[in-house]
């Protein structure tokens, strides 16, 4: 990581920072602290995103940080030779529309499962996309002010529930740098009354069609309901005593989106998603929580026997006990 690389890259050029599509909020926080990084360092930007900002918690960032960030439909002037860098996400990843600007940078802490040249990359495999931005300011020396800390240290306790999962060196020594300036309290006051009534309806459907085979749970939704949502539930079954690895998949546009999470070394969540759905969808992610989505436009009969087609096509993939899941 060079950050005056960035720096004078981006420098000239109307920029925008783009998140993973229905940002959470690690990426907007992410997204956050490096517009403010680079203001510092004389770079003005946009934040956007495509998709919707849904779970109430996430909205309360807006609100509480003061957090201007656009859907892509508000924005009518983006031309091809505008610059891009992708926050938390990568070009070419299912959860990131491809916009009309030039995708120029990529800060992710995501696996790289299609490649794509950038001018500037720094993609590292950390518990948070937080963790990366907060390093930014420590190795250049630059002033975090403290609603930034706040959000970055959110962000960061989010994406690793609490420095419990996939969390490295990095992000505890970026945990201890945040929390001498974060508002504490604030970030505290998040975790309260942060689900809506609608979200118990999922919850319900999700523990209603819950199937559990060989140490592997699968809960379908029968209806549409936001990224959010669907990876808490993902995390709310994992927590069950008989599953090992948890796949919950949500009704969206006529296909699929799912969460899919895994405590069991043997079975990597990212390779095991995209294993799984190859030919129908696509997916990836880290060791111990991935994303996917199955396509609108795959063949009736099995979206008439999904529940069991997602069923098959997992147990394949873990029975392989190939490298493509480990």
């Amino acid at each position: 990581m060079a950050w005056n690389d960035l720096v004078e890259l981006l420098k000239g050029h109307k920029t925008y920072l783009q998140t993973h599509n229905f940002p959470d909020p690690d990426a907007i926080a992410s997204a956050f602290g490096m517009q403010q990084f680079l203001k510092k360092h004389g770079v003005e930007t946009t934040l956007c995103y495509c998709g919707a900002i849904d779970k109430i918690s996430t909205k309360k960032m807006l609100t509480e940080f003061g957090i201007d960030i656009k859907e892509y439909s508000q924005i009518t002037d983006m031309q091809e030779e505008d610059y891009i860098v992708t926050i938390d996400g990568q070009k070419y990843n299912s959860n990131f529309t491809d916009l009309p600007g030039d995708e120029v940078a990529c800060i992710d802490h995501h696996p790289t499962f299609i490649e794509c040249t950038y001018r500037y990359k720094d993609v590292r495999i950390v518990g948070s996309c937080a963790t990366l931005v907060t390093e930014y300011y420590v190795e250049s020396g630059t002033p975090m002010d403290r609603n930034v800390a706040s959000a970055l240290m959110y962000g960061l306790r989010m994406d690793t529930a609490s420095l419990t999962r996939g969390v490295t060196e990095l992000d505890i020594e970026m945990f201890g740098y945040l929390y001498k300036y974060a508002d504490n309290d604030k970030i505290t006051k998040f975790y309260i009354n942060n689900m809506e009534m609608s979200d118990l309806k999922a919850y319900g459907a999700a523990i209603e069609n819950i199937n559990v085979i060989n140490g592997i749970g699968f809960a379908h939704i029968p209806f549409d309901c936001n990224d959010g949502l669907i990876a808490m539930i993902s995390d709310f079954i994992l927590s069950l005593n008989e599953v090992s690895v948890c796949i919950v998949y949500a009704d969206r546009n006529g296909g699929y989106k799912l969460s899919v999470r895994s405590v069991d070394e043997n079975v990597h969540s990212g390779k095991l998603t995209a294993e799984a759905l190859k030919g129908i969808g696509d997916g990836g992610g880290h060791s111990f929580m991935a994303g996917g989505v199955i396509y609108s436009d795959i063949d009736e009969h099995i979206k008439d026997n999904i529940e069991a087609e997602v069923q098959k096509r997992f147990l394949n993939a873990v029975n392989k006990g190939c490298e493509n899941v480990r």
